[in-house]
């Protein structure tokens, strides 16, 4: 390996390189690039250097080196001076003067592809082994490494592995991973100029940030084809996000056991870091986001993506995502891509929603039931029934004035109106995605990404599990089978499937095992969601043993005396607001809990691909999320108030016996308790993920850079800083897109209720885009680059929401909302046939005998208010019945029976219409634009064409070349392997 370390002080040597004696460069100090490996033998005499001591591997240098290591005073300080000066003179670099930003070897010519890190721990033997035979693998492979001793860093403790990955190897993995790359400039002409241009101008970027790079035709690279691309300079030719895909590619695969150890479960970065062998693994920011690097061969596009894109002040300016492509990858630039789509349209809902609360406030003087709540002649003389038994007494109407007034701001005829935009404009909000991502497809170079891919995206944890090879029946070509373990053999044993033929005709995982591992991840999923819904329970019993108490507490109204919010309290709004309160600490809670459970139970599955493991995790994160989120939404818009039977015969939660009697919903209704509920969970989510997002990884970061800042003087290298940031995780862009698709339910599930959620997540989301993107370039480690084509199973779940909404909302309008009974007792019971709401209040409450109320359900005495009196025998309640002494007494009216018929016609018309709608939007939209499906076919035939012409001059060179021979012994067109390292591509 391309490393030399030694002992500072008293440290014991550091583990070295088995091989036999320096090849052809030291520790990266050589001034010409090369793929040898070579190391100074642990086993020599008194071979001590100082740390980080490089040397070029000629003559002069080696008996250098030997006249330094033979000296009898290698311990003094007088000893490491005379080293470094001896060293600088021969190489003519000094380490003092070294850049901070450097992404470079020390030669300054070999580019730092991947870095890892690690703290030695004297009694860690194990991980010391672990670290040699590692590292000695990967040289193995190709890959050169320079270690930092601890003595350098910043810490005084941490070793850093600097890694770089030659052409060599570059070109190899390229070739196995089906890297596209460029070979000719795009010529086809671009038509997408927009009229009226300039209007956008203040919105735009400038073209050197939109465009970091021309476009080109691209093709799969092939090593025996080199020359056919476009090759200027092979140490750029591999930008940095597939350098470090490739590296991370061999980091994932790579053993760290000795081969006759035989186990090859041993392999794989992500082990090591599990457990505890090094500490980080990432590749490098290319230099400080403040400022732009000093070197002249770097990129510097962590300063372009932060100066013209993490900054809040850039909010209305578009996204650079082609730049964030090129630093990050695909599959993180697709994921901005998508956000910033959805914050556009969001922008159109936010309006709209907007306009229909506007017409709520503007019709506020219209409300005739409110006016008729408010009023003393009307809704001041009707005594209502008590709300719980014992602990409340009789109310009057008016009591309830504010909460009507409140109800109608979101209770009118505009949020049918919204209710139905919203399913059409979550229809387009999907269709014009699909052609968005198209067009990302094609422009970079994703169209066939899926079918290439697919193989290629193996998971090491895969390969490991499939020890046994198999016939594949189509290609004819081996495959991986998982092992037979006692897994397999118990779930034989349990489902009956112990069949020879049966495993044999199976191509990967046995059926059995398959079985087995999803009947146990199914049964834990439903365990966890009855977990959520046992504590959606417990809050409603909260909410129904609490209300009695507020009630209580309330009925000589001791919160008039407060100021503006005072006559607002109300029994119902405080026990509304503390039960929300309550169930999203819960959800907060139960979220941290099951993340880890998803995780285990995924890995337990042995998904094949990056891909599928994503996408087992998804749907299992989103279903837990879904019941988690969503329940106390549900229970408020569907069940609340609709199972309360009447005085003398109320329902209970849990029969007679837990005295827990079943909420009722206001006399304006529950819409504007699903409202509360709705504001205090979907903002409180919001800000709590914001602090999550941004607060704490800022504060994790200070904290551990305090050491760096405090000594200024000391070299605070770029691999060092990098190490001191938060690392971004596999998983960690999967939990963004959770936050938004649990955010594009609240605002479609529910809209109907609040017609200003879409105005509250476009605000949000506008500094989401700008706090992911300033966390992702300030605050975390650069994540590897990956590639993907799509935002995967999450497109299945938001079409999946979108269909759901249209009858969520549809429900909410005809059950939740009193939009239906108020039309149908003006359009058929009001009494003097007028179009108006007139006497609504009075037809829409039923009346019962005071002195038929159980003493179970009476208010005990001294609950009653000052007002009540035995002159009042009758209470009303909210429903639809016959009164006391009718033949049909308590039992429902037909007005009740003529609203349930209403009720059913307007979801079946309305879904009906909806969903009309949006088929029709879907089919009119086509997924592709039809400028990208031509411009596709267009290069696949230029691809074909060019590729067909260089096999023609090639063939024709060779033809001149042997023209004096009647054979043709043509090469095979296959690249060759390596002679002296191998290749990790056990995929192919």
């Amino acid at each position: 390996m391309h490393r030399i370390t030694g002992r500072a002080g008293g440290d014991n040597l550091i583990e070295m390189s088995p091989t036999e004696s320096f090849n052809d460069d030291i520790n990266g100090y050589n001034q010409h690039a090369s793929s040898s490996t070579g190391s100074f033998q642990q086993g020599q005499s008194a071979s001590f250097l100082t740390p980080d001591v490089c040397v070029e591997t000629c003559e002069s240098l080696s008996a250098s080196l030997a006249s330094l290591a033979s000296s009898d005073h290698s311990d003094s300080p007088q000893f490491e001076a005379q080293t470094l000066e001896r060293i600088s003179a021969l190489t003519g670099i000094d380490k003092q003067q070294q850049s901070k930003d450097s992404v470079f070897f020390r030669d300054g010519l070999r580019r730092i592809d991947f870095v890892l890190s690690y703290v030695d721990d004297k009694a860690g033997e194990r991980k010391q082994e672990r670290r040699r035979v590692y590292e000695a693998n990967l040289a193995k492979v190709g890959l050169e490494l320079e270690t930092e001793d601890k003595s350098e860093s910043e810490d005084g403790k941490t070793y850093f592995v600097k890694i770089h990955a030659p052409w060599e190897v570059l070109a190899t993995y390229a070739d196995v991973l089906k890297i596209k790359v460029p070979f000719k400039v795009n010529d086809i002409p671009d038509n997408t100029e927009m009229p009226m241009n300039w209007l956008s101008t203040p919105f735009r970027l400038p073209e050197t940030i939109m465009h970091p790079e021309p476009d080109f035709f691209t093709a799969p690279f092939d090593k025996s084809k080199s020359d056919f691309f476009l090759i200027d300079d092979k140490e750029t030719f591999f930008p940095p996000s597939n350098r470090n895909r490739i590296v991370y590619y061999i980091l994932s695969r790579c053993s760290y056991l000795r081969e006759e150890c035989g186990d090859k479960d041993k392999k794989g970065i992500k082990r090591l870091l599990n457990n505890g062998t090094y500490t980080a693994a990432f590749p490098l920011h290319d230099c400080r986001y403040w400022k732009k690097s000093r070197d002249t061969h770097c990129e510097s596009e962590r300063y372009s993506l932060y100066k013209h894109w993490a900054r809040f002040l850039f909010f209305f300016k578009e996204q650079p995502l082609n730049l964030v492509r090129k630093y990050y990858g695909e599959k993180i630039g697709i994921y901005f891509a998508w956000l910033g789509f959805y914050t556009e349209m969001l922008l159109f809902a936010a309006i709209v929603g907007t306009i229909c609360f506007v017409y709520g406030v503007l019709t506020y003087d219209e409300n005739e039931w409110s006016k008729e709540i408010c009023s003393g002649e009307i809704g001041g003389k009707i005594v209502m029934c008590p709300l719980c038994d014992k602990k409340c007494g009789f109310w009057k109407l008016n009591s309830t004035c504010n909460s009507s007034w409140q109800s109608h701001l979101f209770d009118n005829v505009g949020t049918v109106f919204f209710a139905i935009f919203m399913g059409i404009w979550v229809t387009l909000f999907l269709e014009l995605w699909k052609r968005r991502q198209a067009r990302l497809e094609y422009e970079w170079d994703l169209v066939d990404f899926e079918e290439e891919q697919q193989q290629l995206q193996l998971r090491p944890e895969y390969e490991t599990k499939c020890s046994n090879r198999k016939l594949n029946r189509i290609t004819q070509e081996p495959e991986w089978v998982l092992s037979r373990t006692a897994t397999d053999l118990l779930a034989k044993l349990f489902l009956c499937w112990a069949t020879v033929i049966l495993w044999e005709m199976e191509p990967y995982l046995p059926i059995t095992s398959k079985c087995a591992r999803l009947c146990l991840s199914g049964a834990t999923v439903i365990f966890w969601i009855s977990l959520i819904i046992a504590c959606i329970i417990g809050v409603i019993a909260y909410r129904l043993a609490v209300y009695a108490a507020f009630a209580s507490i309330m009925k000589d109204n001791p919160t008039s005396h407060l100021q503006v919010v005072g006559p607002y309290i109300t029994p119902q709004l405080a026990t509304s607001v503390t039960a929300s309160c309550i169930n999203f600490v819960i959800i907060m809670i139960l979220n941290l809990m099951y993340e880890r459970v998803a995780v285990w139970i995924t890995d337990m599955e042995i998904p094949k691909t990056h891909l599928e493991y994503e996408n087992k995790l998804t749907v299992k994160m989103f279903l837990f999320q879904f019941v988690n989120y969503y329940s106390s939404c549900f229970y408020v818009a569907f069940f609340k108030g609709k199972f309360v039977g009447y005085p003398g015969n109320y329902a209970y939660m849990f029969g007679r016996w837990s005295k827990l009697r079943n909420e009722e919903c206001d006399p304006g209704g529950c819409l504007i308790e699903l409202t509360t509920q709705l504001v205090i969970v979907m903002t409180g989510k919001q800000v709590w993920g914001n602090i999550q997002e941004a607060l704490v990884p800022w504060l994790m970061n200070w904290w551990g850079s305090r050491k760096a800042r405090k000594h200024p003087e000391s070299i605070y290298s770029r691999w060092e800083q990098d190490n001191d940031l938060q690392s971004f995780g596999q998983l960690g862009l999967f939990y963004e897109y959770l936050e938004m698709v649990i955010q594009f339910g609240f605002i479609t599930l529910f809209v109907a209720s609040f017609p200003l959620a879409p105005l509250l997540a476009l605000i949000n989301n506008i500094i989401e885009v700008r706090v992911d993107a300033w966390k992702l370039t300030t605050q975390y480690r650069r994540p590897v680059a990956a590639k993907a084509h799509s935002i995967g199973a999450w497109e299945e779940i938001l079409s999946g929401i979108a269909v759901l909404s249209v009858v969520t909302n549809a429900f909410i309008v005809a059950f939740t909302s009193d939009m239906i009974p108020r039309l149908v007792y003006m359009y058929a019971y009001h009494p003097d046939g007028e179009m108006n709401m007139k006497g609504y209040i009075n037809n829409s409450l039923s009346m019962f005998n005071i002195s038929a109320i159980p003493v179970a359900n009476s208010p005990e005495e001294g609950e009653n208010p000052a007002w009540f009196n035995s002159s009042i025998t009758t209470c009303r309640y909210r429903d639809f019945r016959y009164p006391s002494g009718h033949e049909k007494q308590y039992s429902h009216t037909m007005q009740f029976w003529h609203i349930l018929a209403a009720k059913l016609a307007f979801i079946i018309i309305m879904e009906h219409v909806v969903f009309m709608v949006k088929f029709f939007v879907a089919w009119m939209i086509p997924d592709v634009p039809s400028d990208v499906r031509a411009r596709v076919k267009r290069e696949r035939y230029l691809v074909q064409e060019y590729l067909h012409n260089y096999e023609v001059d090639k063939l024709k060179k060779q033809l001149t070349h042997n023209n004096c021979s009647n054979d043709c012994t043509c090469p095979p067109m296959i690249y060759p392997t390596l002679s002296k390292h191998e290749v990790l591509s056990e995929c192919l």
